[in-house]
């Protein structure tokens, strides 16, 4: 689910990338900024980056449990765990090319503050298991900002988080089954004052 959100917010930022700036090639790749051995991706130079910041259980989504009716009751599953996910979009590119950089930045800003959220309506091929996305941008102090940066690579790159809402990774497996009480027959009930 993580997986298919965070691809899909990469494809329609790069239509919108080749669109506005009018070039061929994608802007944006979905990656880590450093191999396991510490050296850069290669496939990351003069790219927007998009990586996965962190996740976190989003506490105050009150939605329906359960996994529907059935004629003998209702069965019910795992409730959903509903996520949101922290994503950095980072500018890296080198040099001369810094000011592509804040230009190409400030095109990633512009498509997600004009489609902050994308549903099956205004994104047809989201993944049926999305209900839709909602990005916001996430302020950080300098501090946090340090902080991150120093577990990501040590080196600053122009950049802006988003806090992506509601994704949703809900139980397939049923746990039991309820079967709900139509009717009470008041003559079972007599007994029982």
């Amino acid at each position: 689910m993580i997986d298919a959100a965070l691809t899909q917010i990469t494809s329609q930022l790069n239509v919108h990338l080749r669109h506005r700036f009018q070039v061929n090639e994608d802007l944006a790749v979905l990656s880590n900024l450093l191999e396991q051995n510490g050296t850069l991706v290669p496939l990351i130079a003069n790219k927007l980056v998009l990586f996965l910041v962190g996740v976190e259980q989003d506490a105050y989504a009150h939605r329906a449990i359960g996994m529907g009716m059935n004629a003998q009751g209702q069965l019910r599953g795992a409730e959903p765990v509903y996520l949101n996910l922290l994503m950095m979009c980072a500018a890296n590119f080198s040099g001369s090319n810094y000011p592509e950089a804040l230009k190409f930045l400030s095109g990633a800003i512009h498509f997600f503050h004009e489609r902050p959220v994308l549903d099956h309506q205004n994104t047809p091929e989201l993944d049926a298991r999305l209900d839709k996305l909602v990005l916001n941008i996430e302020n950080l102090s300098s501090a946090e900002m340090h902080s991150l940066w120093g577990i990501h690579s040590g080196r600053y790159l122009p950049s802006v988080l988003y806090r992506i809402r509601m994704v949703s990774i809900s139980g397939q497996q049923v746990l039991g089954r309820e079967t709900p009480i139509s009717q009470v027959d008041p003559r079972s009930l007599r007994g029982l004052s």
